[in-house]
């Protein structure tokens, strides 16, 4: 967390505490949102325009790839990055499962493995 007081330095690890603390009001925030628009109000107030359009490419190639559509197709369905669409291919093999849990849930289903 970036500290505004000009005061002594936090520890490494109260600093990670402090952001793993700020991250799950986040994750808690998110989840509290009840509808679509409500969201979208809100990701527009939290993040940069620059920010929101990377999240949004990032997940519009999630359903194509879960489908077995190969990068370059995603490339050039999208427009994406072929760097982007490697790192979230790599989110989705080998990530928390977040991509895959959500994606589920959008389309109605139990989230696979992985």
């Amino acid at each position: 967390m970036k500290r505004r007081d000009g005061g002594e330095q936090p520890h490494v690890s109260d600093e990670m505490s402090q952001r793993s603390a700020a991250q799950a009001e986040l994750a808690r925030a998110l989840a509290s949102v009840e509808s679509p628009e409500q969201m979208a109000a809100f990701l527009t107030a939290l993040c940069t325009p620059a920010e929101l359009e990377a999240l949004a490419d990032r997940w519009s190639v999630v359903p194509l790839l879960a489908d077995g559509v190969s990068y370059r197709q995603v490339h050039e369905q999208t427009g994406v990055s072929v760097t982007t669409v490697g790192r979230v291919a790599r989110c989705l093999e080998h990530g928390t499962g977040g991509y895959r849990s959500v994606l589920a849930h959008t389309r109605g289903a139990h989230p696979a493995q992985g």
